[in-house]
C-alpha cells in the first residue's frame, strides 16, 4: 500500500502523485469514480466504457449496502 498526502487547492481540486498514477496507469483525460462513505473517499479509475451506465445506479446500491446495521460491528474494528 502506498501513501501521499496531497494538498486541496481554492478550486477544491487535488493532483494525483506521479507514482500512484503510473502504478494505476491513470494518463490525462481519464475518468474516475469517486466514491464516499462518512469521511471515507475511494477514488479508482473506470476501465470499462459501459461501465458509465451502471455509474448512476452505484451510488443508492452503495448506500443500501453501507447502511447494513448488521455490518456496523466493523466500523468498531
Amino acid at each position: 500500500m502506498e501513501t501521499k498526502i496531497v494538498r486541496v487547492t481554492d478550486k477544491g481540486q487535488i493532483s494525483l502523485p506521479t507514482s500512484i498514477r503510473e502504478s494505476t496507469g491513470i494518463k490525462k483525460g481519464d475518468e474516475l469514480i469517486l466514491v464516499k462513505k462518512g469521511r471515507l473517499i475511494i477514488i479508482e479509475k473506470i476501465r470499462e466504457s459501459n461501465f458509465r451506465d451502471l455509474l448512476k445506479h452505484s451510488e443508492k446500491v452503495a448506500e443500501k449496502l453501507w447502511s447494513n446495521k448488521e455490518d456496523d460491528i466493523w466500523d468498531s474494528i
